[in-house]
């Protein structure tokens, strides 16, 4: 990652931090208030502070993937994946997941269902040259992803979107030999803080 981008993240969580800690008055009670009890003002300004903190944090990881976006080394881990006709599935972020790493595109599927499948961790795990990516930014924040990805086993296309001020993210999988699109919602990390296992490569 991006060595300013770190440290920007870092500081946003510390003061975010400070913040919480010392804008509530680091806890302690007014006259009047009632041994361990809160008045409504603090009560409401706790639940400000511990907001606004989780907004930082959630800007913060938006930043930097964003930054991943742009250097092509993102990725995708789901814990919900979804099927054509609405079914769906909760899964393992590990070993699901829609990767980019400069050309190359990963797409991993990975059930817990005892069985092995063809790449040992329950499902398949596919791999090919990814072309034609383009990214776009609407007004709202919100960034996109289209991309084609050709190899022997996969030719689909893949539309991301991740949504403004957070890094909370959904890839649709689109194959072009049918009509069977897959979704992936979770949540989308630079390759450097993402920790998934890829199963075996078959194809």
């Amino acid at each position: 990652m991006n060595g300013k981008l770190v440290g920007k993240m870092k500081s946003v969580l510390l003061l975010s931090a400070l913040f919480l800690m010392f804008g509530t008055g680091c806890g302690t009670q007014s006259p009047g208030s009632g041994r361990g009890t809160m008045t409504k003002e603090e009560r409401d300004a706790k639940k400000k502070a511990e907001k606004e903190t989780r907004a930082a944090e959630d800007q913060a990881w938006h930043e930097a993937a964003v930054q991943a976006i742009r250097e092509r080394s993102f990725v995708l881990e789901a814990d919900r994946i979804e099927f054509k006709r609405g079914r769906f599935v909760y899964v393992t972020p590990s070993t699901n997941f829609v990767s980019l790493d400069k050309d190359r595109a990963v797409v991993q599927l990975a059930f817990n269902t005892g069985y092995a499948g063809p790449n040992g961790i329950g499902g398949i795990t596919v791999d090919g040259l990814a072309s034609g990516v383009e990214v776009n930014t609407d007004k709202k924040g919100n960034v996109t992803i289209k991309m084609m990805v050709q190899g022997s086993a996969i030719s689909a296309s893949v539309f991301i979107r991740m949504q403004a001020g957070s890094n909370q993210a959904t890839a649709t999988v689109t194959p072009n030999f049918n009509s069977n699109r897959i979704s992936f919602s979770g949540t989308l990390y630079p390759t450097s803080e993402s920790n998934v296992f890829k199963g075996r490569t078959l194809f």
